[in-house]
């Protein structure tokens, strides 16, 4: 990634805020939030209401938007259903995929998420891989395994051409929702262990020359933590090794803390 020393301060929005509320949040949020030097800021408001959010946030390019799931497929009868070609027509830029509460609540497998990712990376858009462990996982001394299943299957559907395009975030799923968070030591190793996911399946890949794939350090590998980031360990999370930047649930639906967040950057 280019940008590798930009901190990406992710915002997701999950299934709150009507076009009205986002619209009042955006107007909020900005008289807080001074124009972004050091860190690129992406809000990821629920697809109907990413238009307003946006349209709010108009006069400032430093704030990007995203998608938080899309379909596999561009167009069809698909009711519901939002595709990655739509989010870009109504001003996306990035996309989420393999969200833990996509995989366990709406029972998304790796074969879908990978489907998933792969289309928001043709479409143009910023792709976002989430992985992570459950509590029971974790327990079992799972989360290497688990994390390294997650990314095989889902970046061997990315074309290699765009493979590079992809950033990660790890959830310690045991920690969502919580007010649970890892420790940054804890945080730090597990998005190690993404780092050599992501290297292994590329190499096994073939991926060409000049691409993430023929890197043998970290420099195109972004790795986003997904746990409980609030404004009193955004500091800590954003210094300790490793850690490339924030996605953000409940502490980035009111503009005062996300505001605190997005001025943690360091």
């Amino acid at each position: 990634m280019n940008e590798v020393h930009r901190p990406v301060l992710a915002a997701n929005w999950k299934m709150h805020k009507g076009p009205r509320e986002a619209a009042s949040f955006m107007e909020g949020f900005l008289n807080l939030h001074p124009p972004a030097r050091g860190a690129i800021v992406v809000i990821f408001p629920p697809s109907i209401s990413l238009v307003a959010a946006r349209h709010a946030a108009l006069a400032r390019t430093d704030i990007e938007f995203g998608v938080q799931n899309v379909h596999t497929r561009e167009s069809g009868a698909h009711t519901g259903a939002v595709s990655a070609p739509m989010a870009a027509d109504a001003g996306a830029t990035w996309g989420l995929a393999g969200h833990s509460e996509r995989r366990h609540e709406f029972g998304d497998t790796d074969e879908m998420i990978g489907r998933r990712l792969a289309m928001l990376a043709d479409s143009g858009l910023r792709p976002v891989l989430c992985v992570g462990e459950t509590l029971e996982e974790r327990e079992n001394g799972q989360l290497e395994s688990t994390i390294r299943r997650q990314v095989e299957a889902a970046l061997g559907q990315v074309p290699q051409s765009r493979q590079e395009s992809v950033l990660y975030a790890y959830e310690p799923v045991w920690a969502i929702g919580t007010g649970l968070a890892a420790s940054e030591t804890d945080a730090s190793e597990a998005h190690g262990i993404v780092r050599d996911a992501v290297r292994g399946t590329l190499r096994s890949g073939g991926a060409p020359s000049g691409s993430a794939g023929s890197a043998t350090g970290d420099e195109h590998i972004t790795v986003l933590y997904g746990g409980s980031a609030v404004p009193s360990n955004a500091s800590d999370l954003l210094a300790a090794p490793g850690i490339d930047g924030l996605l953000v649930g409940g502490a980035s639906l009111e503009p005062e803390s996300w505001a605190a967040i997005c001025a943690a950057r360091g």
